[in-house]
């Protein structure tokens, strides 16, 4: 069951503020696409991400992370991962693993994963870049921009490790 977006962006706020993470808040409607998100930060700073939460036939979970311009190529994924059979995950798994609504997920939503199942996988390309990354904070009204550095702070609190792969 979710936690309530309102209440999952708090708890996310005040996780950042106490691990003193910087970051900026853009507030706007609702987003159901990255498209629109986008048009709400237009002329912002900051690389437009997009996650992923993939799971296998086993029911192991993954999450990648990768810049929203680029396409995800689920064979070159496997290959980099020694993965199989992977899809995208359902509605009820993002709800269960990440205590997050479809269409809202992001890396923030490991703080909801107890169980610390869930492998996460970032595009170094978009990490090279040392720009600013952008996410929905566990809540589709909101942009958060933020280090790359920071996020990797926020992940490492949360007691997650990540890989770094060339996505193609």
């Amino acid at each position: 069951m979710t936690k309530g977006s309102e209440q999952a962006y708090k708890d996310l706020m005040e996780k950042l503020d106490q691990l003193d993470i910087k970051y900026k808040i853009v507030d706007h409607p609702a987003a159901e696409t990255t498209e629109q998100a986008d048009n709400y930060i237009a002329g912002l700073e900051g690389v437009r991400t997009k996650t992923m939460f993939l799971k296998d036939k086993k029911k192991h979970f993954y999450l990648v992370i990768m810049d929203d311009k680029k396409r995800m190529d689920f064979k070159d994924f496997q290959e980099l991962t020694g993965t199989k059979r992977i899809s995208m995950a359902h509605d009820h798994d993002i709800e269960e693993q990440l205590g997050l609504e479809a269409g809202i997920v992001s890396p923030f939503g490991i703080m909801n994963n107890a169980d610390h199942n869930i492998k996460l996988y970032f595009d170094k390309e978009m990490l090279d870049s040392e720009e600013i990354l952008t996410f929905h904070p566990n809540v589709n009204t909101h942009t958060i921009f933020l280090t790359a550095s920071d996020l990797m702070k926020f992940i490492d609190a949360c007691g997650f490790e990540y890989e770094i792969l060339n996505l193609e």
